[in-house]
């Protein structure tokens, strides 16, 4: 009988969804590979203990009031993601997307607990792409867990960050989100930069007329576009967090911060867009250039074509007048006994005479038609 894959809630076996068909670990048996980056009980601001599993995660939180547990894992196996979804109580829609991945950027409740996707990206300069990560985010009453479906981004410097700041960290899982997002945004700057440097060459090699031009801004187009997929979803969702602040008991130094955040993606959406316009108009201006380098070029041929047809022209003439007096002298050269003037005194002088009118009068027509 084939085994049914899903998520176990209150006793039920969700069946596996459409979308496991399209992770290539969809039919991995669980492994003994380390997905668990860093596990810790805060308390007050400050780390607490550093549990060596789950388990012994659930047990301190739970014997530690006003704790907060902040679970770091990388890529885990589905079993994992089940085991914290008893544990937390987390809704198995969102454990579903957080073990496909590759989900769009969005924010989504489900009860007490908030389900944030992240889409972090940075930029490789040697072969001038944009590579995207994809962090999920459970943000609950006493916790957070962080599910990464790539290197990027570096949450231990997050919490590095954290830990060195204790008051920031005492305001509890919101703002742990929030240095998160901050990361995140933060993280665009260099990619921002690396694609205005790259437009920057763009415009160079459109204006010097490289042919090779087009492909590379075709392909950097699409590069933009996935960024921009990335990025604006973030102003709506961090701008919902602020607008829901009293109902989730963010305070006032806290909505600062995300309106922060907010400013900044704002500040990265417009780049993104302004740089997809500009990369549209240089593909206008490259087109046109082409089409201006066409022209000339058909220009240019014509010229010479008609320059072509100027010389076959006199050519032609001076040909037709060289051919009169051949056609005189080859008819008065036939060796033929009773042809008229043959003997004539003047036959010789006529012959003369004859091929030099026939010369004046073709030369004196092609004259008068441009032709010489």
């Amino acid at each position: 009988m084939a085994r049914v894959r899903g998520f176990r809630r209150n006793g039920a076996v969700r069946e596996e969804a459409p979308e496991h068909s399209m992770d290539p670990r969809a039919t991995e048996e669980p492994s003994d590979r380390p997905t668990m980056i860093d596990n810790a009980i805060y308390r007050d601001g400050a780390r607490i203990d550093s549990p060596g599993s789950l388990g012994d995660a659930f047990a301190r939180l739970k014997e530690t009031p006003d704790s907060m547990a902040w679970i770091g894992l990388y890529r885990p196996q589905e079993w994992e993601l089940a085991k914290l979804g008893e544990e937390f109580q987390l809704h198995a829609l969102a454990l579903e997307d957080a073990v496909v991945g590759s989900q769009r950027p969005k924010a989504e409740r489900y009860g007490d607990t908030l389900f944030v996707v992240l889409r972090p990206a940075r930029y490789l300069d040697d072969v001038e792409e944009v590579a995207f990560g994809e962090v999920h985010v459970f943000v609950g009453p006493n916790f957070v867990i962080t599910v990464r479906h790539a290197e990027s981004p570096d949450l231990q410097s997050v919490r590095r960050r954290m830990e060195s700041d204790p008051e920031l960290l005492r305001q509890g899982p919101q703002a742990v989100l929030y240095a998160i997002l901050d990361a995140v945004v933060d993280g665009y700057a260099p990619v921002v930069a690396g694609l205005q440097k790259d437009i920057d060459e763009i415009e160079v090699q459109v204006f010097g007329g490289d042919p090779s031009v087009s492909r590379r801004v075709y392909e950097l187009s699409g590069e933009v576009i996935d960024f921009q997929r990335a990025v604006e979803p973030l102003v709506g969702m961090i701008h919902s967090f602020i607008a829901g602040a009293p109902k989730y008991g963010l305070n006032e130094e806290l909505q600062s911060y995300l309106r922060d955040v907010a400013d900044h993606s704002i500040t990265v959406t417009e780049r993104v867009s302004a740089f997809r316009q500009m990369l549209q108009d240089i593909l206008i201006v490259n087109s046109t250039l082409v089409t201006q380098a066409q022209n000339a070029e058909m220009a240019r041929m014509t010229e010479a074509s008609i320059r072509q047809g100027e010389e076959v022209k006199k050519i032609s003439a001076w040909a037709a007048i060289l051919f009169a007096p051949t056609l005189v002298g080859t008819i008065y050269g036939m060796n033929f006994d009773h042809m008229p003037e043959t003997h004539w005194i003047f036959g010789y002088p006529f012959s003369l005479l004859l091929m030099a009118a026939v010369c004046l009068v073709l030369h004196t027509v092609f004259k008068r038609r441009d032709w010489l």
